[in-house]
């Protein structure tokens, strides 16, 4: 019965127990067992599964999560991976993306600058703090890339936007509405504290972008920003930013990205 790590991050021993609960609500009806093992120093989600139906599971949890690719050699070029944005200040060239490759160390896959540029912002030489800025980038913001160049003996892998990633920016981009990004936070977490502040009725929906990561769709009209100090106090331990279209299509000229 192997250990597996799952695609899934935690931020609290709290959530830890909770996306056991969450996992064993995604398996129901299959004759499996399923224990969340813990989590590494990044919050990766460890579980064990067992059981007559473990291989059906396994292919579900696959699917539908994601398995890390712990150690380099499970990278593969030209596949598609979600992972999590690491620090935002960690560099002004390049963006860190943990993919869960951490064994025997932390290997994060890089986006170069002038990648960002050509895909997000038309090419123009912006500059990183900038482009973090107007996509609302946070540490730990799950997002799809495209590994392009993997290096085993300098411990280095290169990515870029998967389509995926860029259609789903797209979307957000032509729905002009504001979305407030909750990273840390379950979506019991959330929908309280919408109730507590009333803001809810400034809510189209709350998009799960992971177990403990959501994008809150705001009204049309609806500041994301403004949003932020009436729940924040409410979600202390949550890291939020906003993704603003109509600030985006301004510094762009109105050109969708591609």
């Amino acid at each position: 019965m192997p250990t597996l790590t799952l695609l899934a991050k935690t931020y609290s021993s709290f959530q830890l127990k909770l996306a056991g609960k969450y996992l064993r609500s995604m398996l129901e009806g299959l004759k499996v067992d399923i224990n969340i093992e813990g989590s590494n120093a990044r919050g990766w989600i460890s579980v064990t599964v067992s059981g007559e139906d473990e291989k059906v599971a396994l292919h579900y949890l696959a699917e539908e999560i994601g398995f890390c690719p712990t150690s380099l050699e499970d990278v593969k070029k030209f596949s598609t991976i979600k992972g999590r944005i690491m620090a935002v200040d960690q560099s002004k060239n390049e963006l860190h993306v943990d993919i869960g490759t951490f064994s025997p160390k932390n290997v994060d896959a890089i986006i170069p600058l002038q990648s960002l540029q050509v895909q997000l912002v038309d090419g123009r030489k912006v500059a990183l703090k900038k482009i973090v800025e107007l996509f609302g980038f946070c540490e730990n913001l799950p997002l799809t890339v495209k590994i392009l160049k993997i290096d085993a003996k300098e411990n280095y892998i290169e990515a870029m936007f998967s389509e995926n990633q860029l259609a789903q920016y797209e979307n957000w981009i032509r729905s002009l509405l504001d979305r407030l990004i909750v990273i840390g936070a379950s979506s019991h977490e959330i929908t309280l504290t919408m109730k507590k502040t009333g803001f809810n009725r400034d809510v189209i929906s709350v998009d799960s972008l992971g177990f403990f990561e959501h994008a809150i769709m705001c009204k049309f009209g609806t500041d994301a920003v403004g949003l932020i100090p009436r729940i924040g106090k409410y979600l202390r331990n949550a890291n939020l930013s906003t993704f603003n279209p109509r600030k985006i299509l301004q510094f762009l000229g109105d050109q969708i990205i591609s």
